[in-house]
């Protein structure tokens, strides 16, 4: 089943769900309401690549809020986000942990060879780990490695 089918089947559930789904709905609909624009700004339809791209982003944008109103002390935000955040990461793959990263780096480092810089390093590493680590955390592993 496509990851699209997938959220279908799931804004069914949670509209079935009524109260205890009223967070998944919600979010459920704001992911298919971005899929939906992209595919029409783009004039393309998305695979589950595409989908992964979207609900990723939609992640960090909630995890920089959860960051902001952490500092501002919103209780009651945080708890919200905390919530949003659960049902987009069932969507998503795992990810990466640390130790896992690193050694991806580390290969990609000795494919370089003798050109090693930056450039090159990210450019074997990202593909390796598009949707399943931040690159933030990659490129401060590259530059620890690097450095």
């Amino acid at each position: 089943m496509s990851l699209k089918d997938q959220l279908k089947e799931d804004m069914k559930a949670a509209m079935k769900a009524r109260e205890e789904g009223k967070t998944a709905l919600s979010v459920i609909r704001m992911v298919n309401s971005a899929i939906k624009n992209t595919e029409i700004n783009d004039k393309i339809e998305l695979d589950d690549a595409g989908i992964l791209g979207i609900l990723a982003k939609e992640m960090k944008t909630r995890q920089d809020s959860l960051t902001e109103f952490e500092k501002a002390g919103r209780e009651d935000l945080i708890s919200h986000v905390k919530e949003e955040m659960a049902v987009l990461q069932k969507y998503l793959p795992e990810q990466l942990k640390e130790d896992e990263i690193r050694t991806i780096v580390q290969e990609a480092i000795a494919a370089c060879g003798d050109n090693v810089n930056m450039g090159n390093v990210m450019k074997h590493v990202m593909p390796k780990t598009k949707g399943r680590a931040d690159g933030k955390v990659v490129n401060n592993i590259v530059k620890e490695l690097l450095g």
